[in-house]
């Protein structure tokens, strides 16, 4: 499951925690400490990455043989970097991946730091601009970022054509679509394609929402129609209906892709999303955007020398690593346009779901944990009728202002 799936899933109450300030060892992640000298860092991944950033650690190792590093797999995984770290920073991995949508969180509570001017610089000169926009929080940026992840469209090429998902209309009337409507990091992106805005235009406008409007009720509407939908199955494992042939199609993400391609093999098919009909008006659906990063702790000893280390995890040979040993899709520009990347069908259908107008990048602010925690209640509440369409506004109303407070 992805890092935003798990993070919408289960958005733990952590927002009390994270606001006690955290102290810093460091004013940023990169310091005058002389690389030369010797260190030992930690670096947190997920459990199934452990096997191949040990082969990268390994090559780093060799360009800085000064540093030794323990690779070892986060706590609860990254996608509760926050909740892990805020446990006890000075405990914490020097090094830990860590999905932008918490970056605001865990910058506010002083657990990171913002990157060296030169990173900085860097990142946004040599990375595609989502990227660059992903881990920049009030200005500065506060993670190296290393993959681009969205929903995407896979469907049974034996029973769908390339044509069919193009429109949800269509591909529903002529196959079956699982998806799950508890899960907000797949269903909430209906509120976008329907023209409202989730804090502004930059995801950083606390006042900046827009569903709680007659475009919200269109959304919740549309979800609503499809509990009747005689093309859409509700299933919280989508894979699985996949596999028992219950389903044509799903909407997952490419951290999945590798298995859905041995459920279909010679079928396997994938697009950007399908245009849907939602307020009367066609238009995109879109997805949420997310960027995977490396952060460096504010509590590390040396804080130079894990700046190398996130630095060198995320360049171009080692994206491509996890591009090929995982699926990840690369955000630096020199390894989106290798040939590895080109070729991947399920590449270019993550990085056309990227465009603008096809998804919305995933907000950073504090206030993300208490969106998460209220969207999915809400979907759901639509999709099964507990909510009824009376009721909508005032939902909508009493959400808008559950997430716009500090």
């Amino acid at each position: 499951m992805s890092l935003w799936k798990k993070a919408a899933m289960s958005s733990a109450a952590v927002l009390a925690a994270l606001s006690l300030s955290a102290c810093s060892k460091g004013s940023s992640s990169s310091s005058s400490n002389n690389s030369n000298k010797k260190a030992s860092l930690t670096l947190w991944v997920d459990t199934e990455q452990v096997g191949y950033y040990k082969s990268i650690v390994k090559d780093f190792h060799k360009k800085y043989p000064n540093i030794s590093v323990k690779v070892t797999q986060s706590p609860n995984g990254s996608a509760n970097a926050k909740t892990d770290v805020g446990k006890d920073a000075s405990k914490a991995a020097d090094v830990f991946e860590v999905p932008n949508d918490q970056l605001g969180q865990m910058a506010n509570a002083g657990y990171i730091n913002p990157l060296s001017p030169s990173d900085t610089k860097k990142i946004k000169s040599d990375y595609v601009a989502q990227a660059y926009k992903g881990v920049t929080w009030k200005g500065k940026v506060y993670a190296y970022p290393y993959a681009q992840q969205a929903d995407t469209i896979y469907y049974n090429k034996s029973k769908l054509s390339a044509n069919d998902v193009k429109d949800w209309d269509t591909l529903t009337s002529k196959g079956v679509v699982a998806t799950d409507f508890t899960n907000a990091y797949t269903m909430w992106p209906i509120f976008f394609s329907a023209g409202t805005k989730l804090y502004g235009d930059n995801g950083e406008d606390l006042k900046g929402s827009t569903f709680n409007s007659q475009n919200g009720v269109n959304a919740l509407t549309w979800i609503a129609k499809q509990k009747s939908n005689k093309g859409v199955m509700q299933t919280t494992n989508a894979l699985n209906q996949l596999k028992k042939g219950n389903a044509d199609a799903i909407m997952d993400g490419p951290w999945n892709a590798a298995n859905i391609k041995k459920i279909l093999g010679k079928n396997f098919g994938v697009a950007k999303y399908p245009m849907v009909t939602v307020g009367g008006k066609k238009a995109q659906l879109e997805a949420f955007l997310g960027i995977e990063g490396f952060a460096v702790n504010s509590h590390t000893s040396d804080a130079k020398a894990a700046s190398e280390l996130a630095a060198y995890i995320t360049d171009k040979k080692s994206q491509l690593i996890a591009h090929k040993e995982a699926g990840q899709i690369p955000v630096l520009k020199s390894a989106v346009a290798s040939s590895a990347v080109k070729s991947d069908p399920v590449a270019e259908a993550v990085i056309e779901m990227s465009k603008s107008g096809n998804s919305v990048l995933q907000p950073k602010l504090p206030e993300m944990a208490t969106f998460w925690n209220g969207a999915a209640p809400l979907i759901s509440g639509a999709y099964d009728g507990k909510i009824k369409a009376s009721q909508y506004k005032a939902q909508l109303a009493k959400f808008d202002k559950e997430i716009s407070k500090k």
